[in-house]
């Protein structure tokens, strides 16, 4: 096989070619790093190494995907199929199965994402009081996920716990989510062995600790994988650094490919002192900087390069275009985020009507979710087709996971969370207090809830009518059963599920109108099609990998449902509306970056910090620092380099957060800091405002936003050692 060399360009070229040892690739935003993996995939394979030696790993199926459709390309899709291109949980969850065995799951296990996490979490509460307080079981599902991935134990964050907790009081400061965190993570991991679950985050820690205490297993694997290649590796955290230390310890064949200065994922769990310290976690590596750029214009990389140098600890490099440049960058200032939101919607026609761009050319970013309210509602009433990343996943929707929890439920009877879910959906009289009985009667017999519901005839206080549902409940998953684990006509036997069991006939019937209940008919219609497509593939390929086939799909399942979300055909033509941590991996000729404004964009937690440590819905923990401040620099330099031909930056004189009322009523904004980091000569300043005005008004406009930048830079003093200005 020859590959065409001569296609990349000498950097490029010498990562692909470079084999042996070691190997860390600085890629800087556009700067052809999938290209890089693809070719060096194909060039491992074209000097004789076994596809089957070979591993790529990723953080998204979607990014997983487009590797595979590039390396079919280049060697064709017999010899793709027997390569290993897959996401870092997608192989922990591979080694697992492989070996679940030694993990003590001899009849296989289940793979809970975060919904049945957070159900978990929940029933874990009812058990522990504190206070008669109500917890957020996110904030604590949180918790406990950063220590399984720090590999602290139950036991070791009780008493972690317990030995901050007399500071925290001298403090004035005791913490009462880690005290009932404390309580609570003994119960998860022992109802997650009971259940004969793993989370999400087990997939990567229970394999690190297989291959740790087992030596026949991590001589396997390792000897399995004798190329190793990493993307995205500023994202990589504690555990999968140490997966992957694992794997090259014996070949040391990895190539890592990244940039820290996209490492934008430090709420949750990503370390870019992984990516900064490659060289000392593996001694005698060699370093490969891309800094070509073949996306944006000359113009957009400045103002990026120009931004991210203010960072203190980073790898240098600066980006260089390729293209030819189209002007300024935009600078608009507006009253109000209503006026912001107008101004984009009618610059987007603009654009469409006299450049030439069509509408799904053009991107909205956004620091928080809160912002996006002002687009919607505008673009709608202009009628400009928009779409939103992030919004509910198709398998997170209630009516799919109840079907899927039924699925479950019947082919894994030990899945309480499962069982709790359906047994009573449709309601069939199995009423909280039967089902707490029951409960009750397997804690003392020391039996799975699945157990105690068949012995409901003998337990006392069960009445009647709920020993009637619960026969109908179990008579309908055990006539199910035998289809389910056949694994022949999938889809025909879910569907004979949803009908047996009243979901259809609960949907029509819910409301509140006919339209909602064809739109989640519609839904479950399209859950049982995706599974007879997965059916028909994995028919089509020889048959299941192992087990269960439909353990299998829905293992995938849970993959898919942490991952992002998938761009539909359809939605090409439309307006995308996203936030910063969204738009990471994307591009767009036309991109409108709003709201920079100080405590947006650097986002008020990372100004202010606060002694709690939650995760909020816009994915960024309360109690920041330097460290999160050069985060948000970078969140700017990932939203920047997004742009490929034209860049608005937007920002309002006043806005409403949150508890502080909209519009008119909202406070004045200062300027984001990151603004006067960027050259006055790379931007036009446009005042909305003032549009109609003379042009020595417009003038004094512009004057006035540079004076407040200047005044804002100077209020911060001298910068931190290390940090240019």
């Amino acid at each position: 096989m020859a590959l065409a060399l001569e296609d990349l360009n000498p950097p490029q070229r010498q990562a692909v070619t470079t084999l042996e040892g070691p190997l860390l690739v600085l890629a800087g935003a556009g700067s052809g790093k999938t290209r890089v993996i693809t070719y060096r995939v194909a060039y491992l394979l074209a000097h004789g190494v076994a596809p089957e030696g070979i591993l790529a790993v990723s953080f998204t199926n979607k990014a997983a995907e487009e590797m595979r459709e590039r390396v079919e390309k280049l060697v064709g899709a017999k010899a793709a199929a027997r390569l290993t291109l897959s996401t870092f949980h997608a192989l922990g969850l591979q080694i697992l199965k492989a070996e679940k065995a030694a993990l003590g799951f001899h009849s296989g296990f289940t793979v809970y994402d975060a919904a049945d996490q957070l159900g978990c979490v929940r029933e874990c509460l009812r058990h522990v009081k504190l206070d008669d307080r109500r917890f957020d079981a996110k904030a604590i599902l949180f918790r406990i996920s950063r220590a399984k991935n720090a590999f602290v134990s139950p036991e070791e964050f009780a008493a972690t716990q317990q030995e901050g907790s007399a500071r925290r009081r001298a403090a004035d400061d005791n913490d009462e989510y880690d005290v009932i965190t404390a309580a609570v993570y003994p119960r998860y991991q022992e109802a997650l062995r009971g259940f004969h679950a793993l989370d999400f985050d087990d997939l990567i820690v229970e394999t690190v600790r297989l291959l740790e205490r087992d030596p026949r297993v991590r001589e396997k694997w390792g000897h399995r994988f004798r190329y190793v290649m990493v993307d995205e590796y500023q994202d990589t955290n504690k555990s999968q650094l140490m997966l992957v230390r694992h794997l090259v310890a014996e070949h040391g064949n990895l190539c890592v490919v990244g940039d820290d200065d996209q490492s934008i994922y430090g709420w949750r769990g990503a370390e870019a002192g992984n990516i900064l310290d490659f060289e000392e976690h593996f001694p005698g590596a060699r370093r490969i900087t891309l800094d070509q750029n073949y996306r944006s214009t000359p113009t957009i990389l400045a103002a990026a390069n120009a931004v991210i140098r203010n960072n203190g600890r980073r790898h240098d490099k600066t980006l260089k275009a390729e293209r030819p440049d189209l002007g300024l960058i935009q600078m608009v200032v507006v009253d109000e985020p209503d006026d912001e939101a107008k101004f984009v919607a009618e610059e987007i026609e603009v654009l469409a009507a006299q450049k030439g761009y069509a509408l799904g050319d053009c991107a909205v970013l956004y620091r928080s979710n809160m912002q996006a309210r002002n687009f919607e509602e505008v673009l709608r009433t202009q009628r400009i087709d928009f779409k939103m990343i992030g919004g509910q996943a198709f398998f997170e929707r209630k009516e799919v996971k109840d079907v899927i929890a039924y699925l479950r439920a019947a082919i894994a009877p030990r899945d309480e969370i499962a069982l709790r879910r359906v047994v009573n959906y449709p309601a069939r009289g199995v009423g909280e207090a039967t089902l707490e009985r029951c409960a009750a009667y397997a804690a003392s017999h020391k039996i799975p809830l699945g157990e105690a519901l068949r012995a409901a005839d003998s337990i006392e206080g069960v009445p009647g009518r709920g020993r009637e549902a619960l026969r109908g409940f179990l008579a309908l998953l055990d006539g199910v059963r035998p289809a389910l684990e056949r694994g022949v006509d999938l889809a025909g036997a879910a569907r004979a599920l949803v009908e047996q069991s009243g979901i259809k006939d609960d949907l029509v019937s819910a409301g509140p109108t006919m339209m909602a209940a064809q739109r989640r008919l519609d839904n479950v219609e399209g859950f049982l099609r995706s599974l007879h497509n997965w059916e028909q593939r994995v028919r089509q390929a020889g048959g299941a990998t192992g087990g269960n086939p439909l353990a299998e799909y829905l293992h995938r399942l849970t993959l898919s449902s942490n991952d992002d979300d998938e761009e539909e055909d359809e939605d090409r033509g439309k307006v995308t509306l996203v936030t910063l941590h969204g738009a990471k991996g994307l591009e767009f000729k036309v991109v409108f970056l709003v709201g920079l404004e100080e405590e947006l964009l650097p986002h008020r937690r990372t100004i202010n910090p606060t002694a709690t440590d939650v995760v909020d819905r816009d994915g960024l923990k309360e109690g920041g620092g330097d460290g999160e401040l050069a985060e948000e620099r970078r969140l700017l330099y990932v939203g920047i380099t997004r742009a490929r031909e034209r860049l608005y930056l937007s920002r309002c004189r006043t806005r409403g957060m949150r508890g502080e009322g909209r519009g008119t009523f909202g406070k004045p904004r200062a300027p984001s800091r990151f603004l006067a980091e960027i050259p006055e000569s790379l931007l036009e300043v446009r005042d909305v405002r003032q549009s109609a005005g003379t042009a020595e008004e417009k003038q004094a406009v512009v004057d006035d936003c540079r004076a407040q930048l200047k005044a804002l830079m100077g209020s911060w003093g001298e910068p931190e050692p290390g940090r240019k200005r």
